[in-house]
């Protein structure tokens, strides 16, 4: 698995991918928290925190990592690699698993430089215990298990076809439904409607937000991830077949 991981690094970083991903992604967040007006903009927002910026990436991620991840399986199987993948000595979760975490690899990467922007914010407080690190720190924690899950959905969806725009759209489709979804559905459910947006991301990233890490939170994120990855594996299995 460790040198599947490192082929799929190499792969994003021997070619424009992995750079113009994290330069994007960079960009877009500079925009709309420093530049553009709106809700996103921290310097308007009245509040020195990094809630904008946590409000903002998960719109991001749910078109950045379906790019990322489109092509995982969907051109192995246009280019006829997947037959030879297969007969490497290496499980089918240990294949799934190798462009998975070459994924939230990318990702974590992009990820990084935007601690910068918590050192300007701090920066902006008279005092800096006004800055409410706790939650911040709960956010990137819950972050990190967003891009878990969002990467595991687009990997799962790059095994539907040998199409890349396809498996794309669709990773988008089913990250948005999952983070969002729940939430307008809930709305149909009066007295209910909390126990329905419970089943959503936005739900669980919101609680993570602030600043306490609830085990159910955790579990919820863990349970999103391995399901996805199990329905990879057993794409994969029917694909072997």
């Amino acid at each position: 698995m460790k040198a599947l991981l490192l082929r799929e690094i190499k792969s994003f970083f021997g070619s424009p991918i992995g750079y113009l991903v994290i330069a994007i992604f960079l960009l877009l967040n500079g925009l709309f928290l420093w530049v553009f007006e709106g809700e996103f903009n921290i310097l308007n927002s009245g509040f020195a925190d990094m809630s904008p910026f946590f409000k903002l990436v998960p719109w991001i991620f749910i078109f950045l990592i379906p790019a990322v991840t489109m092509k995982s399986f969907s051109d192995e199987k246009k280019q006829g690699t997947l037959e030879i993948l297969f007969t490497k000595p290496l499980s089918l979760w240990e294949i799934v698993n190798g462009k998975f975490l070459g994924a939230v690899l990318l990702i974590l990467i992009a990820i990084i430089p935007t601690l910068v922007y918590v050192l300007i914010v701090m920066n902006f407080t008279a005092v800096q215990s006004d800055f409410d690190l706790g939650s911040t720190i709960g956010s990137y924690f819950g972050l990190l298990f967003l891009i878990g899950a969002y990467c595991a959905i687009g990997v799962f969806s790059s095994t539907l076809s040998d199409n890349q725009i396809v498996a794309f759209i669709v990773a988008v489709f089913i990250c948005f439904f999952f983070y969002f979804g729940f939430d307008g559905i809930a709305n149909f459910f009066g007295t209910f409607n909390s126990f329905v947006a419970s089943f959503g991301m936005d739900y669980h990233f919101k609680s993570m937000s602030r600043g306490v890490i609830d085990t159910r939170d955790i579990i919820y994120f863990c349970s999103i991830t391995l399901l996805f990855l199990a329905g990879t594996v057993y794409q994969l299995k029917s694909l072997k077949s």
